[in-house]
């Protein structure tokens, strides 16, 4: 497979975990009413919430694919994703939908540990960073079109038919992945045993490079995970606009993906460590304006201002990110796929569970996600310069 076909597939296979998400979104009006909820709940933010949460078995999956490699894990993610999406389209109760959604964020989070952990092996340092910046930009393009796909589904059918939507469309990916080979040969796969992973962990947890930049990433998906749960209640109950949910959510996923290209070329310029400072600065500064503004204009803000805030914040998000990811991942080797796995469930899981904390405090009010936010703005900038290597100083 060559390179370009390559991250093609990357950035599909990685689409599932957004598709899984962006096309539910229009629907929850839908759910609401299929299961009798108060037409203000934001209950159904919880959908979102446990496919984050099932991210939590890149843990488990990420240390397989370090033995047994690469492939045999990415193939067992579809079945899972695909099962999960089915039960939860058909769940009889929002509890049984919850733990369907749980069940195919687990198959998302094999796709995703063994996607990243494939470049990892495939290229190093500022290219990896260049590379999974070009995937992210691919695959953050689902936010644009999901929605409308969402609403065009809805037209002529039912919320059932969006939901399933995402299973039908891992079956294709699964079908064409079957060209991809294998990255880690057999030769630098680990042992699996306790004392190699106990001893791989270590390294991990010993590396402050690699914590720095894993909780760069999970304070940022804090506010990210908060924001894509509950945007459909913010626009439709908060801001009392449900008709401009579909055009806005578009929106910022479309400067996402412009944010992402472009890091795509600062980080083969200046390489990940200087871009990675001057994305975290323009985020902070927007995220203390945006505090500001809502303390002088009032809670919420006005809707265009509040939603120009929250799209530069998200593009930046998902700028910092690959860079991010390359940095935490620069110096793991052959434990890409154990490292790739404690990365992902510390964003995802841990800042899930946070980002859905900030979600149910999104009643009448985004002043949370506002102070959210700023405080991700601080924390991150902390932790950053905190970072004194030279520019050139490998990981340790």
């Amino acid at each position: 497979m060559k390179s370009a076909e390559f991250i093609a597939l990357s950035a599909c296979t990685m689409m599932l975990t957004a598709l899984g998400i962006d096309i539910m979104l229009p629907a929850f009006s839908e759910i609401r009413t299929h299961f009798n909820l108060p037409a203000a709940s934001n209950t159904t933010a919880q959908i979102i919430v446990f496919f984050f949460m099932g991210q939590i078995a890149q843990l488990v999956f990420g240390t397989l694919s370090d033995r047994f490699g690469r492939l045999a894990i990415f193939r067992v993610g579809f079945p899972l994703y695909i099962v999960g999406g089915i039960a939860a389209t058909y769940a009889p109760s929002l509890h049984i939908m919850f733990a369907a959604r749980f069940l195919a964020g687990m198959g998302a989070s094999a796709v995703f540990t063994t996607a990243i952990a494939g470049v990892r092996d495939r290229f190093v340092g500022d290219k990896m960073a260049s590379t999974l910046s070009l995937i992210f930009t691919i695959f953050l393009f689902t936010p644009v079109f999901a929605p409308f796909l969402g609403l065009a589904i809805l037209s002529f059918s039912s919320w059932r038919a969006v939901f399933l939507t995402p299973p039908l469309f891992a079956m294709v990916i699964f079908v064409w992945s079957l060209r991809m080979e294998e990255s880690l040969p057999p030769e630098r796969r680990n042992r699996l045993n306790w004392e190699t992973i106990t001893q791989s962990l270590k390294l991990m947890l010993r590396n402050s490079i690699f914590l720095r930049y894993t909780l760069i990433t999970t304070f940022l998906f804090t506010g990210l995970s908060s924001w894509v749960s509950s945007s459909e209640h913010i626009l439709g109950k908060i801001y009392g606009k449900p008709e401009l949910f579909a055009w806005v959510f578009a929106s910022i996923g479309l400067v996402a993906a412009l944010s992402a290209l472009t890091n795509s070329r600062l980080s083969s310029k200046f390489g990940a460590r200087r871009t990675i400072r001057g994305l975290l600065i323009v985020y902070g500064v927007v995220g203390t304006l945006l505090l500001f503004s809502t303390f002088i204009l009032g809670d919420p803000p006005p809707l265009s201002l509040f939603f120009i805030a929250v799209a530069l914040l998200i593009g930046l998000n998902l700028a910092v990110e690959p860079n991010s990811s390359a940095l935490a991942m620069e110096s793991m080797g052959d434990m890409a796929g154990m490292a790739s796995a404690l990365y992902g469930t510390s964003f995802f899981f841990i800042g899930a569970a946070l980002g859905s904390f900030i979600s149910k405090l999104l009643l009448n009010t985004v002043f949370p996600l506002v102070v959210c936010f700023f405080l991700i703005g601080i924390a991150t900038l902390v932790l950053v310069f905190g970072d004194r290597r030279p520019n050139d100083a490998p990981s340790s």
